[in-house]
């Protein structure tokens, strides 16, 4: 078949078959930032604009960050959340304003809180962001240089917007950016898959959660109980 034949979810599975390129791998310290594991996007019964997911999704983000935990790693969660007049959303928001779009989820409100099945620990990074790359006017560079971290784990959505903005925001800022393909979700699964194959093959190391999971105790800096 033909790649022009090919649907997104074919190309990325052709991809997976036969990489193209060698990885980054993983380098001596990992952060992992969960993007925008909120309920405006992680619960499709309640709110228009959740996205279609795998079911372990949180499931797995908990898993990632309780061994990022025990290896001495940052976690961190962010969510999207404006002002009551939405000024704060900028020129972003001027798309639309109906009720489930972007500049409409507001501070306090259901749309803006992380989904309740994340389990968000005390000693976690809870980041409000404005823009689509967890980077952008947020303290998460200097966080990371804090922690002397060099590869930079990104879970959450969507897939095409923040987690992808976030993934090339790293990556021009020199960190390993590794995205475990399962943590992430978009609302249709062509711009899902399509994502995922242009961030493999540019971006990041897009791996199965099980792989990035053994990967983590292993990483230099990791913490040795």
């Amino acid at each position: 078949m033909e790649q022009s034949d090919m649907t997104a979810r074919q190309v990325y599975a052709a991809l997976k078959a036969g990489p193209q390129r060698r990885r980054f791998g993983f380098g001596d310290r990992a952060a992992l930032v969960n993007v925008d594991v909120q309920c405006a996007y992680t619960q499709p019964g309640q709110f228009n604009t959740a996205y279609e997911t795998d079911p372990r999704q949180i499931e797995h983000i908990n898993a990632m960050a309780a061994l990022c935990r025990e290896a001495g790693f940052p976690v961190v969660w962010t969510y999207v959340a404006y002002l009551d007049s939405g000024e704060d959303c900028g020129v972003w928001g001027t798309r639309s304003d109906t009720p489930d779009s972007l500049q409409n989820i507001k501070h306090g409100s259901p749309r803006a809180a992380l989904d309740p099945r994340c389990e968000v620990r005390p000693a976690d990074v809870v980041m409000h962001k404005r823009m689509a790359s967890a980077f952008f006017e947020t303290s998460l560079g200097s966080l990371l240089t804090f922690h002397k971290v060099d590869t930079v784990i990104v879970t959450g959505g969507s897939t095409s917007g923040c987690v992808r903005a976030t993934v090339v925001d790293g990556l021009s800022r020199g960190y390993r950016m590794i995205v475990p393909e399962e943590t992430t979700a978009d609302l249709h699964e062509s711009p899902h898959f399509a994502n995922l194959y242009d961030m493999a093959v540019k971006y990041a190391d897009v791996l199965p959660v099980a792989e990035a999971l053994q990967a983590l105790p292993r990483m230099a800096g990791a913490a040795r109980w």
